[in-house]
């Protein structure tokens, strides 16, 4: 008899969530490592839900190494048919798997992808909200925290802020984890799954922040790799997908223009490239790329050089004598072949990526606004008007402008006096701007005056470089010319600093020992930039272990249309 798995919804931080699927695709078994034995064949049946989970963490080969060489979105067919032709007595289990979360990077990970605007910041902070909708959104999101912490095996200690969504996650999670250890027996936090948790020996700080405790960050022009790429391509679940046209020869007179071709390229943890500089100032990255470009170029030269050297014809001494001397060179060149090809595959993809980036910072003049934007943010002297960026025809998109414009609105500690905000409305309307997105920020600017303090963005800032020095060169692939060498300096954003109050015991004095592991999850939706920022933190705090996680991942540009989707009601 065989077990069928159906998956409606997968996943774990990378390590965790990859042993409970491949768990899963072995009948629940662990996976027998270095077994000679054939693997039993399976059917694999998924919904987009499953797709969105397994498609991050295991490729089509892992996926027949472990017998499965068809995977079906069948879900409910199956079903039906096992119904239909009294099938079901071959169905001998069915397991639950509390896999309901997408794992993006081994400390990293989402809700979901699939169906995000149900549980998304538009749908919690709308002002017509019923207290029945806003029960299931926020049941939806305990489930699947639920499940993130049964994969890991672990039971947190929650904090939380009062008065908003994030404190309505926490009070039902914690109701449900109770819930769970108060059956010892059937408790999903006993036996196998607590060993195998990576959070052993002591329970993990789990901090919720509501996303409107930060509202700039979310609209920030970035200057980091991974970050710029969700900001200006099109790029969901690690995989960046472009579009490129299919020949410069232009179509003969009547024709129909020629299509443009849709490339896809897989950003993952195989890719040493990636996992070194997607945290890197763009700049860095674009030299970086170059120097692997011209390795890779110097290391072809040698395989083609000692190619024709081997060719050589004749048997005078000189021909003899460099054949022996070369055989061994050739040898350990053609054996590093597949690894060359590899290296150029890994090059192209980085160059295509990197130079889609590029064009976007030259044509939009991206520096200027992450540099203009980090001096608001961090208060320092302003060295232009920010009237002159938004009337500027050549600096960036309508969307640009309107997303400088509300960072300005947001972090100004006292709000534009009318006739400014007025002038500054005409500005944006003349560049194109929809208002809409504002008219929310300031319902936002107004009610967040009563709660609370502003967040606090700490000392940020840019220190401009020198010129460029390889990518300036003229053989460079990058043309950098006009682009500013901006390096980031070290600051924390505000969910960064929250943590750090926590993690650091400054707020709890009765606990003596400070935690050494602790999980952010952004009610409301997250970001690359403060993802980027809390591994930066963890970076600084040797044996500290922080995973992000958040409802929804958004770049700038989906999270302007739900700001202008609120304005609009």
């Amino acid at each position: 008899p065989v077990v069928l798995s159906a998956i409606s919804a997968a996943s774990s931080t990378t390590v965790e969530l990859n042993i409970a699927l491949k768990r899963m695709l072995n009948f629940n078994a662990p996976p027998l490592k270095n077994t000679a034995a054939e693997p039993v064949w399976k059917v694999l049946i998924y919904d987009r839900f499953g797709q969105d989970i397994i498609s991050p963490l295991l490729s089509v080969k892992e996926l027949r190494d472990m017998g499965i060489t068809l995977h079906l979105s069948k879900l409910e067919d199956i079903a039906s048919a096992a119904l239909a032709a009294n099938a079901v007595t071959q169905v001998t289990k069915v397991f639950d798997q509390y896999l309901n979360f997408i794992t993006l990077e081994d400390d990293m990970f989402i809700l979901c992808h699939q169906n995000k605007e149900l549980i998304s910041y538009h749908a919690i902070n709308r002002a017509d909200i019923q207290d029945t909708d806003m029960e299931a959104i926020m049941d939806t999101i305990v489930d699947s925290l639920f499940c993130f912490f049964v994969t890991l095996g672990a039971v947190p200690i929650i904090r939380c802020p009062r008065g908003n969504a994030a404190e309505m996650v926490a009070v039902k999670l914690d109701k449900k984890l109770r819930e769970n250890l108060r059956d010892a027996r059937n408790s999903l936090f006993t036996g196998d799954s607590m060993t195998a948790g990576q959070f052993s020996f002591q329970r993990p700080l789990f901090v919720l922040v509501d996303r409107n405790v930060d509202m700039a960050t979310p609209l920030h022009h970035t200057w980091t790799y991974q970050a710029l790429i969700h900001d200006v391509l099109d790029f969901h679940l690690n995989r960046v997908v472009m579009e490129e046209g299919m020949g410069v020869e232009p179509s003969p007179a009547g024709a129909r223009p020629k299509k443009k071709s849709r490339k896809t390229y897989d950003l993952t943890a195989a890719d040493k490239f990636w996992q070194k500089h997607k945290g890197s100032p763009f700049p860095e990255v674009a030299e970086s790329v170059q120097e692997e470009l011209d390795t890779y170029r110097a290391q072809e030269d040698e395989v083609k050089r000692l190619k024709s050297i081997m060719g050589l014809e004749g048997e005078d001494e000189g021909a003899i004598s460099m054949l022996s001397d070369n055989t061994a060179k050739l040898t350990s060149a053609v054996s590093s072949l597949p690894e060359l090809l590899e290296k150029k595959r890994l090059i192209d993809l980085h160059t295509n990526v990197a130079t889609a980036v590029l064009d976007h910072i030259k044509s939009r003049k991206l520096d200027v606004y992450f540099e203009f934007e980090e001096k608001l943010m961090s208060k320092s002297t302003l060295d232009k008007s920010l009237l002159d960026i938004i009337s500027d025809p050549d600096a960036g998109t309508p969307e640009d402008k309107m997303r400088l414009f509300l960072i300005y609105y947001i972090t100004a500690q006292q709000a534009p006096s009318e006739s400014d905000l007025e002038q500054y409305k005409k500005a944006l309307l003349d560049a194109g701007c929809d208002l809409s997105p504002l008219n929310y920020i300031k319902q936002w600017k107004a009610f967040t005056k009563m709660a609370a303090t502003p967040a606090n963005y700490g000392n940020s800032g840019v220190k401009p470089m020198g010129l460029f020095s390889r990518v300036m060169n003229t053989g460079s692939q990058f043309v950098m010319e006009g682009v500013k060498n901006l390096v980031l300096k070290q600051h924390n954003l505000p969910v960064t600093r929250i943590l750090d109050n926590l993690m650091e015991m400054n707020s709890i004095p009765r606990n003596k020992n400070p935690f050494q592991e602790a999980i952010v999850f952004v009610v409301g939706g997250g970001n690359f930039i403060e993802y980027q920022n809390l591994v930066d933190y963890t970076k600084s705090k040797q044996g500290k272990k922080v995973v992000y996680g958040c409802s929804e991942l958004f770049n700038a540009s989906q999270f302007i249309k739900q700001l202008s989707q609120l304005g609009q009601k």
